[in-house]
């Protein structure tokens, strides 16, 4: 049986997009407290369902695929650039395609302006009101109005017009920003990306006999299965070892682990898989906020996946691709590797110096190329000690000696020593776990 959330949650879902909705209205709808509306809503705005905007209210909005994640909604950049909504609110959930700066004459600046995009532009009406006709939203920067016409054309044709208090330059460079990030956004991998869902996943049933899973087994050949309720909640795991003695009559509820670990569809690949390789287990349940079992993700899959998306192209670079780009292998002799790294301004802290979160980066990054080179496996570290003995300056070059000191079939030790023109500026010593390709 659903919960409130979960009906709130899909009357949202169902809405109209651009319908505007308030945490009242959908207590009075659906006869719940406002404090349960108001949390849906939130939760609503998370999965990308509504848009929440100042002196507007929340509206449905399109919920955006993956690969198109880096459009942004007219919602969207209203809140972006702090804006006020002055027409057009019924089209704050249409996306825009791109923008255009208005800083040239209004026949030239139409030659460039088509439906979807979005003019950034000053206090000139005329070039509103075109814009509007040609199908663009329009961003008025300055914190300038507008004339009642273009709010009135703009309520017509429902292409907001949206008035900020930054100065052009400001709007561009935060837009370009935000559409960055999304960028970014889209290529991090998430569960729900490699989820296998329910009706193809193996589980048990509370009420199922350990002859079950031997069934399942034979299928499968996991050696791990989640339990669900009648509610479809995950409530325990059965594994090899709770039906190694006992009898296959035996209900599974009897010999489950309770309490088993899950995770979320919206959780990174990247720590699913660390919370597997850590926990040493080959099934993941996934569920949602309240326990419902969606799904599963195997310990192949991910590391698969994270693979797969190594060898992509990235589109929005990370400061960790910067940092992965200019580690080049200056020296190998004897099993010994040299890495070269220039340290550039936006890898300083406020004193000039490089970042400690950056140092830590290119110490990882170079033990991990050096795993890579030498026994082809990639490691998650477990713990690392660095010694900080002389600040690293802007524009400094250093050099990154890895050395390997302990390696097992599943643990490393690793020694990394930084030097500048000789002399030694940092040293690290990392434990790590070791992953097979």
């Amino acid at each position: 049986m659903a919960t409130k959330h979960e009906k709130i949650l899909k009357y949202i879902e169902e809405l109209p997009v651009g319908w505007k909705i308030s945490v009242r209205q959908i207590a009075k709808d659906l006869n719940v407290s406002e404090g349960t509306a108001y949390r849906a809503i939130k939760e609503a705005e998370s999965r990308g369902y509504v848009s929440t905007i100042e002196r507007v209210g929340t509206i449905r909005i399109q919920q955006k695929r993956k690969e198109n994640i880096e459009k942004l909604t007219f919602a969207e950049v209203v809140n972006i650039v702090e804006g006020q909504v002055l027409g057009g609110k019924g089209g704050l959930h249409k996306t825009l395609n791109k923008f255009v700066i208005g800083a040239m004459e209004v026949d030239a600046m139409m030659r460039y302006t088509e439906a979807g995009n979005l003019l950034i532009v000053g206090n000139r009406t005329k070039a509103q009101e075109y814009a509007l006709r040609a199908g663009a939203a329009v961003l008025i920067t300055g914190g300038f109005d507008t004339e009642e016409r273009v709010k009135r054309l703009a309520n017509e044709l429902d292409l907001p017009v949206i008035s900020t208090s930054y100065d052009t330059f400001t709007v561009a460079t935060i837009i370009n920003r935000a559409i960055f990030d999304q960028l970014i956004k889209k290529e991090i991998l998430l569960v729900e990306d490699i989820l296998i869902p329910k009706e193809k996943s193996f589980y048990l049933r509370d009420g199922d006999r350990v002859e079950r899973w031997f069934e399942l087994n034979k299928q499968s050949n996991h050696t791990r299965f989640p339990v669900i309720d009648d509610n479809g909640k995950v409530v325990g795991v059965v594994t090899s070892k709770d039906v190694l003695n006992a009898d296959r009559k035996t209900k599974i509820e009897k010999i489950m682990s309770k309490q088993p670990i899950t995770t979320n569809a919206k959780t990174s690949v990247a720590a699913a898989s660390h919370k597997m390789i850590w926990e040493g287990i080959e099934i993941l349940p996934v569920v949602d906020e309240d326990n419902r079992f969606q799904g599963l993700i195997s310990r192949q899959d991910v590391l698969k996946a994270l693979h797969t998306n190594q060898r992509q192209p990235h589109v929005g670079e990370r400061i960790d691709d910067i940092i992965a780009s200019q580690l080049e292998l200056a020296d190998q002799e004897k099993g010994e590797f040299v890495y070269k790294f220039t340290i550039t301004p936006q890898m300083t802290n406020v004193h000039g110096s490089l970042s400690t979160a950056v140092l830590t980066s290119v110490i990882v990054e170079s033990a991990n190329r050096v795993l890579h080179l030498t026994k082809k496996r990639d490691i998650i570290v477990e713990s690392l000690t660095t010694y900080f003995i002389k600040p690293i300056q802007l524009d400094q070059t250093i050099e990154v000696q890895p050395k390997i000191l302990e390696l097992g079939r599943k643990f490393g030790k690793m020694e990394v020593e930084v030097f500048h023109e000789g002399m030694i500026v940092s040293k690290a010593v990392m434990m790590f776990q070791i992953i097979d390709r």
